[in-house]
């Protein structure tokens, strides 16, 4: 009889699980594995990581999952192009299914891993699973990718069928599992050198807590086209750190939302199901043009001189800006590896474009910190704001870091709870407080509490539009 091996990687879900699902059927024993994988681990600079916490304690009840099924996952603290093979051999594994995964690093990944179990005789097996459709699935009439969303997302529409959407069975084969001969433990944090952080009190991980996440946000998915703009109220669905796991199958989330768009109006639900594609967009984008990960989409944009100011990098980074929405936003994702999607686009527009920041510096600052870290989507948001990706905003579009606060936190209740130091501000002056009088400033102590603005976003912009001339001039 055939043995065959299931690695999750970014899947850890033991229901809806696409390749889980073709590994039971393979005709073999299936023996699962999940590997904390030290080539990723080692280079994390925050050993206080609160990815590798949600993922440990996703792990954790997904090996639970697993051996309530009958089967077994061996969790183990290594390097996965070593670890794969050797498990294989140890266990004369014949086959092994992964889910795929689109990355450039991943593919390199597997590649190595697929070359080291041929000289074995072991196959290893690729299943779609973490989008709808991949790769090539969704192309130009004449056969070309696309670079813009809009037709990108009537394509996406027409091509979607009821089996794209359709879960993948895994607990009916359950009787394909390898019974253990005993339970195996796993690594705790502290032995693969992490310590324990913050994110239990903004995230439940795993399965149960996805699907508590998902179950609170359709009972408000119909506001969500307006709502999700406003960082100080319950606008968005915080399921991103789930989808990028795959605590939750976004089969799940693309179904919901695409049955409450057929014949009917929902605005919210549509607006949502957009965000899914553009997901698979950007997806798509790393696929078939990998000089992305490294430069601009467009590759004349590689030519911008970036002032790159070591002072005014640290001060965004650091909260320190003097603009009260970007330093909230920016004590956010630092306090609790999370951003708002309506902040993530105006911090990204302020490095760039009044800081004229690299926007390589501020898409590693968001790998380094969110808990949602997706190269994909992560590369396409940055290059969106900074105009150098696809179907990006236009050059000349340069968010006022003013205005925006003005318009998607009015009463400043979003910057107030982020940035303390203005609470006694007036609601007039709570979104440039440098425009109050000198002696109100003075009779609060505000100066001595929080800085002046660093820059003057008036000049700022008129430096950024020439510098993107400059490069399209050329």
């Amino acid at each position: 009889m055939k043995h065959t091996l299931f690695w999750f990687r970014r899947d850890l879900r033991a229901h809806d699980n696409a390749g889980l699902s073709r590994a039971l059927q393979s005709g073999g024993k299936v023996t699962c594995i999940f590997v904390f994988d030290r080539a990723i681990l080692d280079a994390l600079p925050n050993k206080a990581d609160r990815r590798v916490e949600f993922i440990h304690a996703s792990v954790a009840e997904l090996k639970g999952a697993i051996e309530s099924l009958g089967g077994e996952l061996i969790v183990s603290h290594a390097f996965a192009t070593q670890e794969i093979p050797s498990i294989a051999r140890k266990l004369n594994i014949d086959l092994v299914f992964a889910n795929e995964d689109y990355e450039p690093a991943a593919r390199k990944r597997d590649t190595d891993i697929a070359a080291a179990l041929a000289e074995n005789g072991v196959s290893f097996h690729l299943v779609k699973d973490t989008v709808i459709f991949e790769k090539s699935e969704i192309l130009t009439q004449v056969g070309g990718t696309f670079s813009v969303f809009t037709p990108y997302k009537r394509a996406w529409l027409k091509r979607l069928a009821d089996r794209d959407l359709a879960a993948h069975e895994v607990a009916s084969f359950a009787r394909a599992f390898a019974k253990p001969p005993k339970k195996s433990a796993m690594p705790a944090l502290a032995a693969m050198g992490f310590l324990p952080t913050n994110i239990k009190a903004h995230i439940t991980p795993g399965m149960d807590g996805a699907d508590a996440a998902f179950g609170e946000f359709l009972s408000r998915i119909a506001g969500y086209d307006e709502a999700r703009n406003f960082p100080a109220i319950k606008g968005v669905s915080y399921l991103g750190v789930h989808n990028r796991f795959g605590t939750i199958s976004v089969r799940a989330l693309a179904r919901a939302a695409y049955a409450q768009t057929i014949g009917k109006s929902n605005p919210g639900a549509e607006t949502w199901l957009a965000e899914l594609i553009w997901r698979e967009v950007y997806f798509q984008i790393l696929w078939h043009h990998p000089h992305a990960a490294t430069g601009a989409f467009r590759p004349m944009y590689d030519a911008i001189a970036w002032r790159n100011d070591a002072r005014h990098f640290a001060a965004w980074c650091n909260a320190g800006t003097g603009y009260p929405i970007i330093d909230a936003a920016m004590r956010l994702i630092n306090q609790t590896g999370y951003m708002h999607n309506r902040l993530r686009m105006i911090v990204a527009s302020f490095l760039t474009k009044d800081l004229l920041i690299d926007w390589r510096m501020g898409e590693k600052y968001f790998a380094d910190n969110l808990n949602d870290f997706d190269q994909s989507a992560n590369n396409g948001g940055w290059q969106w704001a900074a105009s150098t990706g696809c179907d990006a905003q236009p050059y000349f579009r340069i968010f006022n870091p003013v205005t925006q606060s003005e318009r998607f936190d009015p009463a400043g209740k979003f910057i107030r709870r982020y940035v303390p130091e203005l609470a006694d501000v007036p609601d007039k002056f709570i979104h440039a407080p440098w425009t109050m009088p000198p002696l109100a400033r003075q009779a609060i102590g505000l100066d001595a509490r929080y800085p002046a603005p660093i820059v003057d976003h008036a000049v700022e912009r008129e430096k950024a539009l020439a510098m993107y001339k400059a490069v399209r001039e050329a």
